[in-house]
């Protein structure tokens, strides 16, 4: 039985704090209702299905933490962007859900 290795990184809310304080970029996968009940501080907004469809249509950077309800879809787009060759690639177990409940500002569009 072999040991898989992740190719990116999954952490929970306290881990997430410090990642975008030391400057990760942060990408919403959520859909477009989702997004607009609020979603992370500078989060950027990115649907999952438009990766999914067109995945070399968007530019990710290094140090990218992606981010949904509760960390599925972003377990998807965090595999995503490291085949397309991003590095240090995170998904925040507990998503936006862990956020509001541990009281984290929302920011509305």
């Amino acid at each position: 039985m072999s040991n898989q290795v992740t190719p990116f990184r999954d952490r929970k809310i306290d881990d997430i704090r410090k990642l975008i304080d030391e400057g990760y970029e942060v990408v919403d996968v959520r859909e477009d209702w989702e997004w607009n009940k609020g979603h992370l501080p500078g989060a950027r907004h990115v649907v999952l299905n438009t990766i999914l469809s067109n995945p070399t249509a968007q530019k990710f950077r290094d140090r990218t933490i992606f981010v949904c309800a509760v960390g599925e879809r972003s377990a998807v787009a965090a595999e995503m962007a490291v085949a397309l060759g991003v590095n240090d690639v995170v998904s925040f177990r507990g998503g936006t859900k862990a956020w509001k409940e541990a009281g984290l500002p929302l920011e509305t569009p």
